[in-house]
């Protein structure tokens, strides 16, 4: 329960923890719980923001709802949905606010439609409402005119209509539309944001906008009951299937890293950067977790995106590629004051021509993945896989900006090299299955066993008894423990359990684990990696120490904010999030640790 302002919040960002999401399969839409919209991007999640509050509270755009008068606030997800519930009391009585992107009712749709309903519980009390649109990240000017009785903002190609039944009188000035009302007990009211992109503005009715709500409740929560897992800690497994559900691009199935740019990494810093694009990276834990929780629409519709998005880079694999597919992502800075004054804010994300080879692993572990649950490889994308490997052949002795993207000099890092070990074996076994081209099977094992030898030789350090970042250093980096998620070593190999000790030892707060300690080429501190934590579960349970695994799981899960999501980081002093939010990858790993705990076939 939180405690509005009196007067409400109206100068700064909220906290990072206390956002929540909705979206419709295209875009999300982040909700404070002070019912403010501060972040939405249109019409696609990667579009430029209509409500960009997050970045900057004077210039971005807010869509605000809630209590004119001092408040407490307690919100839930409806249950088994992406639909939020905000429960307002007040000493003049209680409303209760539910939040959605509506779904279409059959198919995908050119229209954005944003639906708040306010039911009065109890007492009469008195609301307002502000839509205040700034198209273009905040850098377009709104014109805000009357259409047929419907107040209408548009810029260029963009327009979004307000209706409102009944919201009292609304008013238009030269930047907002905004109404006031009183909820009198068992009234219903209804806020509509109907926006487009280049296609013609549809004025919603109310009863057609009540259906899609409802049919939208009613679609989450079949989408829910028929996802397979059952298992401990269920709650948050589906929670975060409904997360990562968030984040799917329908059009294409590529999946997001986050619904957000530039949120920072360090409060004040300029470690700010934009995660709404899909990384290959994830693609393993992405596959895995679709899999597992019996989602084989999304896991097909996600590996045709990756095929045709790695196709346009042939044989070179991307860093990241835009949620279309697309390979351009140029980064430029904007002029925004930026979340609680971190700037630089950044579109556009300048790592994607970097080399990174374990992306190269992950793209094959994968394919492996997809092929032995009994997907389908045609002759014509197992002869590009092949020439992948024969890529990593000739590619893995380089150095590289590794899993973390580091913008200073490459280094050799070891878990680059462990994945390029990865690619090559799974192409290997691919080939003997007849799914790839055998001709260069041989080598592929060769130039594995010889990546396998640097790794044992070179990346360890009898000193610090553990693998180590990079050769010749002492230090650890989080990313070791890919050692135990990929199988590195045979079953009973010492060295993977004494590195994930040494790990745990070094980079650990708490329940908590930092990516690593030692320089990488930016100003200021960073906060603990979530997604580090959930892979010790993981990597824990898969060598089996299922005890110590269950443990720092129990003690992880209420680390998220009170609707079950996550931020990439968090402040082990303050459990302030940190990062970009919601962050898939945490999700994601969540998702694994579960299910290698719950996994028979896990020692």
């Amino acid at each position: 329960m939180r405690s509005a302002p009196d007067p409400p919040r109206r100068l700064s960002q909220a906290p990072i923890r206390e956002y929540g999401a909705i979206g419709d399969g295209r875009t999300v839409a982040l909700i404070a719980s002070d019912g403010s919209i501060d972040w939405l991007c249109l019409p696609d999640l990667d579009s430029p923001s209509v409500f960009g509050g997050l970045l900057d509270h004077q210039r971005g755009g807010t869509f605000q709802l809630a209590p004119e008068i001092a408040f407490r606030a307690q919100r839930r997800y409806l249950p088994d949905t992406n639909v939020l519930e905000t429960t307002y009391d007040t000493d003049l009585g209680r409303v209760r606010v539910t939040d959605a992107m509506t779904l279409p009712r059959a198919g995908l749709a050119p229209q954005r439609e944003l639906v708040r309903r306010v039911e009065a519980i109890g007492g009469d009390v008195p609301m307002r409402w502000r839509v205040e649109p700034r198209f273009g990240y905040g850098s377009r000017p709104v014109r805000i005119d009357m259409r047929a009785g419907v107040p209408v903002a548009s810029a260029g190609a963009d327009a979004l209509a307000v209706r409102a039944w009944p919201a009292g009188s609304v008013i238009c000035d030269a930047g907002a539309i905004d109404g006031e009302f009183v909820a009198p007990t068992g009234s219903r009211a209804l806020l509509v944001l109907s926006a487009s992109h280049a296609e013609p503005l549809v004025f919603p009715a109310r009863d057609e906008a009540e259906a899609r709500l409802d049919s939208t409740i009613d679609f989450w929560r079949t989408w829910a009951r028929n996802r397979t897992y059952d298992g401990p800690w269920r709650d948050a497994v589906i929670r975060s299937a409904l997360a990562l559900k968030l984040l799917v691009h329908a059009p294409s199935g590529a999946i997001a890293a986050a619904a957000t740019t530039s949120l920072p990494e360090t409060l004040g810093g300029e470690r700010n950067w934009d995660y709404r694009y899909s990384w290959p990276r994830d693609s393993a834990f992405t596959l895995d977790a679709f899999l597992a929780l019996g989602c084989s629409p999304e896991a097909d519709a996600y590996f045709s995106w990756l095929l045709h998005a790695s196709q346009l880079t042939h044989p070179r694999v991307q860093v990241l590629y835009r949620l279309d597919g697309g390979t351009r992502t140029p980064e430029r800075e904007l002029p925004l004051a930026g979340y609680r004054g971190s700037r630089p804010v950044r579109v556009g994300n300048a790592a994607a021509p970097q080399l990174q080879l374990d992306v190269y692993g992950e793209l094959l572990q994968t394919v492996h993945r997809y092929a032995m649950s009994g997907g389908r490889l045609d002759s014509e994308t197992g002869r590009r896989l092949g020439d992948i490997a024969d890529e990593v052949c000739r590619l893995w002795r380089h150095p590289d900006a590794g899993i973390w993207e580091v913008r200073a000099e490459p280094a050799h890092f070891t878990q680059s090299k462990l994945m390029c070990w990865v690619a090559l074996e799974r192409a290997a076994e691919l080939a003997q299955e007849g799914r790839l081209p055998a001709g260069h099977a041989h080598g592929w094992k060769a130039t594995a066993e010889e990546i396998r030898e640097f790794v044992d030789s070179r990346c360890w350090s009898p000193e610090r008894d553990s693998y180590v970042r990079a050769p010749g250093t002492r230090q650890l980096d989080a990313s070791l423990l890919f050692a135990a998620l990929m199988g590195f070593r045979p079953a009973d190999e010492v060295r993977v359990d004494a590195t994930i000790d040494a790990v745990r030892e070094e980079l650990s707060r708490g329940a908590l684990l930092y990516r690593y300690r030692d320089e990488d080429g930016l100003p200021g501190q960073e906060g603990c990696f979530v997604a580090c934590s959930f892979w010790l579960v993981e990597a824990l349970a898969r060598r089996g120490r299922r005890q110590e695994a269950a443990t720092l799981m129990d003690e992880l899960l209420p680390l998220a904010n009170d609707l079950g999501l996550y931020s990439e980081e968090i402040d082990p002093d303050t459990g302030e999030f940190l990062g970009n939010f919601p962050q898939g990858l945490v999700h994601l790993a969540l998702i694994s640790a579960a299910t290698a705990l719950t996994d028979g076939s896990v020692p």
